[in-house]
């Protein structure tokens, strides 16, 4: 073949090449997501996470796969995250706590919530009540407030880790009646609540779902709620405010997050899909049995307003109540 042929039949030969479309990008999700969880399995933010879970891997047709990753108040887990690829295989299960607390609470926190993070959604609100061992002979708010102020630190109150909303509540319960209590740290509300059934802890601020199947036993007993107002989900269950405390309230939140730098699009995807999986009859029934109420409406920017909102009202709480970590 001559040389003056040699350079057309190249560029015939390569003639599909220029022509064939670009390759296209591999969608999101084609691998499974990983879903970190900051707390032990068996609490509010447990089931709230694995129920997500289910539903968007049944939307994706991906595996959400649950992390429970527990510990230090949540920061084991969301450190985790600040450092995980954002590309949109990493996601946590992000309360109240972790989030809104922490930075008031920790000289250095490894990581900062609104520079690390990336909101997705405000997912629910969980209803805390606080419930009492059968043991302590109390049956109203004004009954422990005398009770505690007869017998100082011989109470002991549960907490799913310190500076989450359990704690706090406990802490301003103990400020506003001027009673002394023993807080006793766990790494989540199930561990605590399994020792609140066996009579190792006398009270705990706890969450509707860790304390449900427990109320309806008879094996603990409810007092009041933390909230600012009576709840719809229990009509009949007084809060601490009216109960001899103006002015208590304290509202224990859970949210999804994702680590900062991830894709607009995929935040945007996520928010939709986990919103409309809250919203679908089973999981709200489900959920509201264990006295959570989901947000289905929330965008990304509001959760990060409400976030520094948050991030603020705790900082006053934590100073005036002087909150350290245990």
């Amino acid at each position: 073949m001559s040389r003056d042929v040699l350079p057309g039949c190249v560029f015939v030969l390569m003639l599909p090449l220029f022509l064939a479309p670009p390759v296209a990008a591999q969608a999101w999700p084609a691998r499974p997501i990983r879903m970190i969880v900051p707390v032990a399995p068996g609490g509010g933010a447990d089931i709230t996470s694995r129920l997500v879970a289910q539903k968007l891997s049944e939307r994706f047709g991906q595996q959400v796969v649950v992390d429970n990753r527990s510990g230090a108040g949540g920061i084991v887990g969301l450190e985790m995250l600040a450092r995980a690829t954002p590309d949109g295989y990493t996601i946590s299960q992000g309360g109240v706590g972790p989030l809104a607390v922490n930075p008031s609470l920790y000289a250095k926190l490894p990581y900062d919530p609104l520079k690390d993070f990336a909101p997705i959604l405000r997912a629910v609100s969980a209803l805390n009540v606080l419930v009492v061992h059968p043991s302590v002979p109390v049956h109203s708010v004004k009954d422990l407030i005398a009770f505690a102020r007869a017998n100082p630190n011989k109470l002991n109150y549960g907490s799913s880790g310190a500076g989450r909303a359990d704690h706090l509540a406990g802490e301003l319960f103990s400020m506003m009646a001027g009673v002394r209590m023993q807080h006793v740290p766990y790494k989540g509300g199930g561990p605590a609540m399994t020792d609140l059934v066996g009579g190792n802890l006398q009270l705990i601020f706890a969450t509707v779902s860790t304390a449900a199947s427990h109320i309806k036993s008879g094996k603990i007993r409810t007092i009041a709620n933390t909230s600012a107002v009576r709840s719809d989900l229990f009509p009949d269950l007084p809060t601490i405010a009216e109960s001899g405390l103006p002015g208590f309230a304290i509202d224990n939140w859970y949210s999804f997050i994702a680590p900062a730098g991830t894709p607009a699009s995929i935040i945007d995807t996520l928010n939709v899909e986990i919103a409309r999986a809250l919203a679908l009859p089973d999981v709200k029934e489900r959920l509201h049995g264990l006295g959570i109420v989901p947000f289905t409406t929330a965008r990304p920017a509001e959760f990060a307003q409400y976030l520094r909102a948050e991030i603020a009202k705790y900082a006053k709480l934590v100073k005036a109540v002087g909150i350290t970590p245990e």
